[in-house]
């Protein structure tokens, strides 16, 4: 699974529904709009303008860091330690952070490097996206050798010329990694 994150600075001049809506056609299970520094009628139209592009693939992140769909249900969210990780067992997805060092989000904490997310992996009853500083195929299939069942990204895709190609790149990179009981 690939999900990506918004980030319409990270867009530029680029519509984020286009950038969304590349993202999607590449393969993106889901789009989370962040946008946290929106007010919240600024963050509600601009969450319209994204349903309309991409539907239901899009979730809309909560300051507690819960990922919402259309009607309001948590699909995922973010978590930032193993006991938080091994608490969640009721929603599509975790994910995790940063795994890398992070080039979209200098100073966001040390990564936790491949070997933390192992062993967060391994405690989790849902599954687990690596998120942070995951801007190549070989760093998402590395997560997902480590036992993540797939990757979160924003800045690589925001800043792709071709949305769809990245995260085309990243899903076949996910795919070919996932191991099967």
């Amino acid at each position: 699974m690939v999900i990506v994150y918004t980030d319409r600075a990270l867009a530029g001049e680029r519509p984020l529904a286009t950038v969304a809506a590349g993202a999607v056609a590449g393969g993106a299970a889901r789009v989370v709009l962040r946008e946290k520094d929106l007010p919240v009628d600024a963050r509600g139209a601009l969450a319209s303008a994204l349903r309309q592009s991409i539907g239901d693939r899009l979730l809309v992140s909560d300051v507690d860091g819960a990922h919402r769909d259309g009607s309001g249900r948590v699909v995922g969210r973010a978590c930032h330690s193993a006991a938080e990780v091994a608490s969640v067992a009721d929603l599509e997805y975790v994910t995790v952070s940063p795994v890398y060092a992070s080039a979209s989000k200098p100073g966001y904490g040390p990564p936790l490097g491949l070997s933390t997310l192992r062993d967060w992996c391994s405690g989790a009853a849902v599954p687990v996206l690596a998120l942070g500083g995951v801007d190549s195929p070989e760093r998402a299939a590395a997560c997902v050798r480590a036992g993540a069942a797939g990757v979160a990204v924003m800045g690589a895709v925001m800043t792709a010329a071709d949305p769809a190609a990245v995260v085309r790149e990243l899903v076949e990179a996910v795919c070919a990694n996932l191991r099967w009981p």
